[in-house]
């Protein structure tokens, strides 16, 4: 089998928060041809938070290119262990593992971020989003009954209660564990990874359109993609981060 080393881009922009709590990272292990790429999402903007991510995402990613995709989010989420009642740092993941010696791509998540695979022709969803939005789709009913903190009830329709909680995480590192972790091996040449200040604020077709003009350089379209984030009507825009994986 002839080898081909994985190529990688890597890139993220600070939204109009104070910190950009996204950190992603790539780790080659040495003497093996095992590629690790890892993005972590801080949950909240504080310094704390940010370092929570940083260290996080580098245990993912080095743990993941020893042991594989699923024990590098468990280790990750050791990092966001703590007794019932108390609260630390907390964020979302995603981890790929390349290895230049196969065709796969072996990944696992928890949380929001994405993996996206470029067939060559179609960008296709290769994660499912573990929010409420998601789960509602799939186990809602047709109409739904939120109880917000600041009003009265509110009935509504299933679809539309979902996008209102399609930020609304059911799992992160924090509440995560071997049987919650998705966990499986694609053979896309192309997969992308992918922060949710990036497929929030920028719609499938334009990413899709953004792949298709820079898919053979990995680095131009990871900066693409980030740059292509805008911000919402309030002016929010969230940090955005994108890792770019070729293998073929």
């Amino acid at each position: 089998m002839t080898s081909t080393t994985p190529r990688i881009g890597i890139a993220t922009r600070q939204g109009t928060r104070r910190h950009n709590a996204d950190a992603a990272t790539v780790y080659r292990l040495p003497g093996t041809p095992m590629v690790a790429a890892a993005i972590v999402d801080g949950i909240g903007n504080t310094d704390r938070v940010v370092k929570f991510s940083g260290v996080a995402v580098e245990i993912a990613a080095r743990v993941g290119a020893r042991r594989g995709a699923l024990l590098g989010i468990l280790a990750a989420a050791e990092m966001a262990a703590a007794p019932p009642g108390v609260r630390v740092e907390d964020g979302v993941a995603v981890v790929a593992i390349a290895n230049a010696e196969s065709a796969n791509v072996e990944i696992a998540w928890t949380g929001d971020s994405r993996i996206y695979g470029w067939t060559g022709e179609r960008l296709l969803q290769r994660s499912t989003d573990q929010t409420m939005g998601t789960w509602l789709r799939a186990w809602g009913g047709t109409a739904v009954t939120l109880h917000p903190a600041d009003g009265p009830d509110q009935t509504m329709p299933t679809a539309q209660a979902a996008r209102a909680l399609d930020d609304l995480a059911r799992a992160a590192l924090g509440r995560c564990s071997i049987a919650t972790v998705p966990h499986c091996f694609i053979a896309d040449p192309l997969v992308l990874l992918t922060s949710d200040g990036v497929h929030g604020q920028v719609p499938h077709e334009d990413l899709e359109r953004l792949v298709r003009q820079h898919q053979h350089d990995p680095q131009a379209l990871a900066d693409a993609i980030t740059a292509a984030a805008q911000a919402d009507t309030d002016g929010y825009r969230d940090d955005a981060t994108a890792i770019v994986i070729t293998t073929q």
